[in-house]
């Protein structure tokens, strides 16, 4: 069987979830059938990956339609293929093309819904019409769709009425267990000290730490409203970077200059840190934050779990199907208005019991640290990659049969 893989992110151009998840989930399925990996942002040297630049005519238009020009290119290259599976309304309609081009079955990974994240306007203008029909369309005419939680299939049924319930199945992220743990021999244990000493963190502090893009389903905001009200002796990490406009990002650095001239231990890493850094800031810290206002599961969350971290994430979306209130982490209640937006309905409401749930644990390194152990035993027990793999490919069979 070959499978073409279509995405936008690949590495090294990684940006968000789906990216890691299309890595992540090419690597196993390779040892069991053929893999071909189509991305945007440029040729490759990896073997079976396919890099493609935006077609000459488009480049400078608007995204949605540099995007389309790079899916045109991708379904093209398609034939011979047995399945395609795009990721994301950025390959959706190449896989959809694709589909129809080459007589094979396309199947779909949701891993957000464009209705769902209208705030898209203000990045895409009248390119988010044209990501909705693109998604739109790819979705009602897949063979199957793979949702990375169950709520995310809810949603899609939700957005999508005229889809067959049978024709969505959940399939959660993974995590690969031995890329994401903490450091363990003594050199690497001296190594993620000198990480966490360059990027400003004190080790001997307890700290709240938070790694996603700056956009407004994350809920950043929220989350640098809520540090204001936490114990002087916590610090605030932030791997936040690649804002998706200049308004949140102007909204974000204001927030982050007024937090700090109220207290210290703010440490905002702007840049995307090699995994192995990553993964020394994760275990210098406490308590992981995920205030997310929309997410359909949350990788960083299984990420920040791998790594023994309890997380305290707001209960919506896939979010409760990942962190276990109580066990390993806290989830923080939300009543969001139903605009798309995911905006609580009182959002004062949302960011005290946010701050109270975050201090709770900051402020009981025992008890977080046994939360952090249930933390790994659960993405242990739940999300190894080579599962998801084969969830994978039993859907690829049964559109197949």
């Amino acid at each position: 069987m070959r499978v073409d893989l279509l995405t936008r992110e690949y590495p090294p151009h990684v940006y968000g979830g789906a990216g890691v998840h299309v890595a992540e989930l090419s690597a196993v399925l390779r040892g069991t059938v053929d893999v071909r990996v189509r991305c945007f942002d440029g040729a490759r040297t990896e073997e079976g990956v396919f890099g493609y630049d935006v077609p000459g005519g488009l480049t400078g238009s608007n995204p949605a339609l540099m995007t389309f020009g790079v899916d045109l290119l991708m379904a093209a290259d398609v034939e011979g293929a047995d399945i395609v599976h795009s990721h994301t309304w950025y390959a959706n309609l190449a896989g959809h093309l694709a589909g129809l081009l080459h007589g094979i079955p396309h199947v779909v990974s949701a891993h957000s819904l464009e209705p769902l994240r209208p705030w898209k306007a203000e990045q895409l203008g009248g390119g988010y019409a044209l990501s909705g029909w693109a998604e739109r369309t790819a979705y009602l005419g897949a063979a199957a769709v793979i949702a990375v939680s169950a709520g995310m299939r809810a949603d899609i049924l939700r957005c999508y009425p005229d889809i067959d319930p049978d024709r969505v199945h959940v399939v959660h992220n993974g995590i690969d267990l031995e890329g994401w743990r903490r450091p363990e021999s003594d050199q690497a244990k001296a190594t993620a000290a000198e990480v966490v000493r360059r990027v400003g963190i004190d080790p001997d502090r307890p700290a709240v730490v938070f790694v996603g893009r700056i956009t407004r389903q994350k809920g950043l905001p929220y989350l640098l409203r809520a540090a204001e009200r936490l114990p002087a002796e916590v610090q605030l990490v932030l791997c936040a970077g690649a804002p998706d406009t200049p308004e949140i990002s102007a909204e974000v650095a204001g927030l982050v200059a007024d937090l700090r001239a109220q207290r210290d231990g703010v440490v905002w890493i702007e840049e995307m840190l090699p995994r192995p850094e990553l993964v020394a800031v994760l275990s210098a810290c406490t308590v992981f934050a995920c205030p997310s206002v929309y997410e359909p599961l949350g990788i960083v969350n299984l990420e920040a779990m791998a790594c023994g971290l309890p997380v305290v994430g707001t209960a919506t979306g896939g979010i409760p199907e990942v962190v276990q209130d109580g066990v390993t982490g806290t989830l923080v209640p939300i009543e969001q208005v139903q605009d798309g937006t995911g905006t609580p309905v009182d959002p004062e409401r949302f960011v005290t019991d946010l701050a109270a749930a975050l201090g709770e644990l900051a402020g009981d390194p025992v008890r977080a640290a046994e939360m952090g152990r249930a933390s790994r035993r659960r993405v242990e027990d739940h999300f190894a990659w080579s599962a998801i793999a084969e969830r994978t490919l039993e859907v690829y069979r049964s559109v197949i049969r």
